[in-house]
């Protein structure tokens, strides 16, 4: 029984209200040690489970098993494992942005002691801590809707009209068939076409399957993008899905936030949030205003850090993409054509099948018929009505079938199959495809704009030059406030990070790569100390980089001084503008007159020619006036405190890429943010300009000159141009518009924010995989994953090789779908039969549809396609050359099979069964061999690469043994014969001419 103390004036309790009050304790003594288990069993697994992933060791007997789970975290935070934190309350605050609730919990500061985050060093990158932090908040990814099941494949084979005509007709037959003959006899005409369908149905299903499942992986990949995260106070890549709650993530231009979050520290940080909000207008961050960072959003200026809060599901843009799923089946233009020409044929194909349809009819009813004994197979009122029936769902059967074969169902097929196939091979070449139409686009391109640095360029930047005054410096002895200036326009105008774990080691360092040179160049050669630059000063304002005015600033105040000091960095003939003095190297500040500052101008030219970036440093003092600090930064009256050459060299194999984009009849052009000097001197070494090209010539303009020009003017000379040196986005925009209305197919590469309207603009937008940022990214078709020119290319080869891979399979099936047409509409009229029974053409549309498809839709590109003008816009799909080969094909089928249909049973002394069975093994062999001649549209070696198509090979012999399992040993099924030897040696031997046939063909010339 419990102590509690009772008043003086207060009553003794009755016995029932004691034994009520006692109940009570009872109950909530329960709860209580019911919530402490709960609590405890939480805290023990998730420390289990981190214990058990430090790999600690376990303690065991019979009857227990011990887990030191003390050390299993760090020992300040072992007794924090987050349970106090409720994790709604987070995800609300940011969804919401609710100051009341981030105040309510203490500021931003106080989130990040909560969560165990140093805002500086962010949190510990140890994989049990990582673990920890996942199991508690959840990981960065949101579920996805179901992907399409196999089934509902199968159910999509089975809704097309044909094949349930087909079904009934089969179903029909069979019951007839069982009623007639007999369930041991009857069933097999109506059962092997049944038999049929499922057979072509399945196969079909399991191919669009296995493209679907392609597809999403491909969409899954381009969803993985890296983010730039502090652990343990270094700066590290990571994966977007391996970002956790209490991460720091470094954000800049171009970035897409990776998780709801709070705004830690940066400068003028602007975020795009029309994908979450709608709103087109940028919000600007801060840690006054609006602190609240969402994911999915994009940083359109500035830089900073942010304290992720909320991951995956428990985040806005989470909770919307669960519910979204990609389109993958995205129908493509040359899809929409041979959709088109898919529809013209059918309705060939079924006015043929009705003309057979009702002459087949006629000829049964008029008695014109005769059954397998010669006898007639129609007497008006001695036919048993099963009979009948029989008869006339056969012929129907026939027609319908006639229809099947004619609508070429495999050219979808065959599109989806090379797309596919191209696909997972680009991204093997370090080309990941986001949009199917681009690879088929990019074969006819004629025209690519590409970028310069880190395309042509190995993105590798070194200072190899500097400069103060007008003297090259081979050593450092500089005047030391000239390089106390130097050291704080170098360490603090910059997005860049110097990380040095301890004095042994090499500092690891971070940014872009001109900003990593000069960093590099900084710390490693001159030896600076950044870190006494950001000790000693405090910034006040930053002017982030801009690809338009190709400079950055930051405006500072030193500790103990009143002044404010202005740096700028950037481009050196801008930079040289914006200056009216300049230090020498003994400190002496200089006044740079009109023949200094050319002399200035002839050392920037002259390191350009030597395909150097140039980049110069410049910076002024400007004391407070009143206590009054300027908020924009003095652009005129600098003082210039020197230049740094920058070498990038070419790429290994640029010039070879951009050679075979010429005999292509591909043109390339060069727009870079660049110099003229520059932009010449690298064009030159990539092969873009020969070295007679003078910078007078119209090759080589500047984009200001460019958007100057009036319109009729650009027109003009937009073909003329091969290299835009210090160019704007938008004048690479109007470089495409003006392309594209001059009728080329361009294709455009581009890495900045800025290039999104010109990646989008193009015909085929290719964003860098690795410089590349997210908005670039998602405003393109293509990625190339390793940013190189010669991975562009690449895709130029495979662009050609999946519209010529569509081509052969076109001129196959056409072929095909001419000659069985001919054959049984011929057949049909003058015998009142059809030679090619039903089962027999499904086993034809099998061959010539899926395994056709597979076979030719995976030819690997040659080097033959690159020999080759560009195919233009409005090319005809089915070009002259093609309809020669399918013209001399057809007619060579049809004749033979002809002569089979009349002279086959005087010729081989054979009854009308193995006539017929002969008929059809010698056109399926026509198409196995016909299948080697589309390999090849043009050339007359047909068999040139062959070895190195091990599908095309497989698939051959797969249907060669097929064909023998049909004629030889499914007699029933398939209503064949058994053939011998000889009848076996014709069948091939007139098949074989098909080869020879192609060979003479190809030497008609074509205009």
């Amino acid at each position: 029984m419990s102590l509690r103390y009772r008043k003086p004036n207060e009553p003794e309790p009755s016995k029932q209200e004691h034994s009520i009050l006692e109940a009570a304790k009872l109950q909530k003594r329960r709860w209580r040690l019911a919530f402490d288990v709960i609590r405890f069993t939480r805290a023990l697994a998730s420390l289990s489970k981190v214990a058990l992933h430090s790999n600690k060791e376990l303690l065991r007997s019979l009857s227990y098993v011990a887990i030191d789970v003390g050390g299993a975290l760090p020992q300040d935070e072992a007794a924090d494992i987050f349970l106090d934190i409720d994790q709604k309350i987070l995800a609300t605050m940011v969804k919401e942005k609710s100051f009341e609730s981030l105040s309510n919990l203490g500021g931003v500061e106080e989130v990040a002691a909560i969560l165990g985050t140093d805002e500086k060093n962010g949190i510990a990158g140890n994989e049990a801590q990582l673990l920890h932090r996942k199991y508690v908040f959840g990981k960065n990814c949101y579920k996805k809707p179901d992907s399409k099941r196999f089934f509902s494949f199968v159910y999509e084979a089975f809704k097309d009209t044909t094949i349930i005509i087909l079904l009934v007709c089969a179903i029909l037959s069979l019951a007839f068939g069982i009623k007639e003959d007999g369930l041991k006899e009857g069933w097999y005409d109506g059962g092997s076409i049944i038999f049929a369908v499922f057979l072509v149905v399945i196969v079909s299903a399991i191919s669009n399957f296995k493209q679907n499942r392609q597809f999403e992986k491909l969409s899954n990949e381009s969803g993985d993008i890296k983010i730039e995260v502090v652990r343990d106070g270094r700066r590290q890549a990571v994966s977007i899905f391996e970002v956790v709650v209490g991460d720091v993530v470094c954000l800049k231009i171009g970035d897409q936030i990776p998780a709801d979050g709070l705004f830690l520290n940066g400068h003028s940080l602007k975020v795009d949030e029309s994908s979450m909000t709608g709103e087109s207008d940028h919000v600007e961050i801060n840690g006054s205003i609006n602190p609240f960072l969402l994911s999915g959003t994009k940083v359109t200026d500035g830089y900073g850090s942010m304290l992720v809060t909320s991951v995956g599901m428990n985040t806005a843009w989470g909770e919307m993409m669960s519910s979204v799923s990609r389109e993958l089946d995205e129908q493509t233009p040359l899809q929409f054509r041979l959709n088109k020409l898919t529809s013209y044929i059918g309705k060939i194909g079924l006015a043929v099948a009705v003309l057979v349809l009702l002459v087949m009819l006629i000829r049964y009813f008029t008695g014109n018929t005769a059954d397998e004994n010669g006898n007639r197979e129609f007497n008006r009122g001695k036919s048993k009505f099963d009979d009948i029936m029989n008869s006339v769902l056969r012929i129907i059967a026939a027609a319908v079938t006639i229809v099947v074969v004619a609508i070429p169902e495999g050219l979808p097929l065959a599109v989806t199959l090379t797309l596919a196939y191209s696909m997972k091979r680009m991204m093997a070449d370090n080309a990941l495809v986001r949009k199917l139409s681009a690879c088929e686009t990019m074969g006819s391109a004629t025209t690519i704009c590409t970028d310069k640095t880190g395309t042509l360029t190995l993105n590798e930047m070194k200072v190899t030059e500097f400069w103060v005054g007008k003297e090259a410096m081979n050593d450092f002895d500089i005047a030391a406030d000239v390089y106390e200036l130097l050291r704080d326009g170098v360490g603090l105008n910059t997005i860049g990070t110097v990380y040095k774990s301890n004095s042994a080691s090499t500092p690891e360092i971070s940014g872009s790569p001109t900003e990593k040179a000069i960093l590099s160049w900084a710390v490693l050669d001159v030896e600076m100390n950044l870190d006494e630059s950001k000790q000693n000063c405090d910034i006040i304002h930053v002017e982030t980089f801009n690809s338009e005015k190709k400079r950055s600033g930051v405006m500072l105040r030193r500790i103990n001084e009143k002044a404010v000091h202005t740096h700028w960095k950037g481009a050196a003939e801008m930079i040289l503008a914006m200056c009216s003095h300049y230090y020498d190297r003994n400190g002496t500040m200089k006044v740079m007159d009109g023949e200094e500052r050319m002399q200035f101008s002839a050392v920037i030219k002259g390191l350009a020619a030597k395909s150097l970036r140039c980049i110069a440093f410049a910076h002024t003092k400007v004391s407070e006036e009143n206590g009054h600090t300027h908020e924009k930064l003095e652009e005129s009256g600098l003082t210039l405190l020197g230049l740094v050459g920058l070498k990038d060299p070419c790429r290994p194999g640029v010039g070879k890429a951009v050679e075979s984009c010429k005999k292509a009849g591909v043109n390339v052009k060069m727009i870079t943010g660049d110099n003229i000097h520059t932009a010449r001197a690298i064009a030159i070494e990539c092969g873009i300009l020969s070295p007679i090209e003078d910078l007078n010539t119209e090759a080589v303009v500047e984009g200001v000159q460019f958007r100057n020009y009036s319109h009729e003017v650009r027109m003009e000379k937009i073909e003329k141009i091969s290299v835009m040196a210090r160019s704007s986005p938008f004048d690479k925009l109007l470089m495409v518009q003006c392309l594209k209305k001059k009728g080329h197919v361009v294709a455009v590469t581009g890495d900045g924010t800025n290039d999104a309207p010109a990646l989008k603009e193009a015909d085929i937008g290719l964003s860098m995989g690795i410089q590349g940022t997210e908005v670039a990214k998602e405003s393109s078709d293509i990625i190339i994953l390793d940013d190189n020119f010669s991975s562009v290319v690449t895709v130029l080869r495979w662009g050609r090789c999946v519209y010529n891979n569509i081509q052969k399979f076109i001129q196959f099936q056409l072929t095909v779908n001419v000659a069985a047409l001919v054959i049984n509409f011929i057949a049909a009229v003058s015998s009142g039969d059809v030679p090619l029974t039903a089962v027999q053409l499904l086993w034809v549309n099998l061959i010539m549809d899926t395994l056709g498809a597979l076979a030719l839709a995976t030819e690997r590109p040659t080097n033959q396609l690159m020999t080759k003008p560009p195919v233009g816009r409005s090319a005809p799909l089915i070009t002259r050359v093609m309809w020669r080969n399918i013209v001399a094909q057809a007619l060579y089928q049809v004749t033979v099979l002809l002569i089979l249909q009349f002279k086959g049973r005087s010729l081989f002394s054979v009854d009308e069964k193995i006539k017929n069975t002969l008929i059809f093994n010698t056109f399926v062999f026509c198409q196995i061999f016909n299948e080697f001649n589309a390999r090849n549209l043009e050339e007359k070696n047909i068999f040139k690469g062959l070895h190195k198509n091990k599908l095309f090979i497989g698939i051959i012999g797969t249907t060669l043994f097929l064909q023998v399992l049909m004629v030889e040993f499914l007699k029933k099924f398939a209503n064949t014969e058994r053939l011998n030897w000889g009848q076996w040696g014709a069948c091939v031997g007139i098949a074989a001419m098909s080869w020879l046939i192609g060979w003479l063909v190809k030497w008609i010339p074509v205009s």
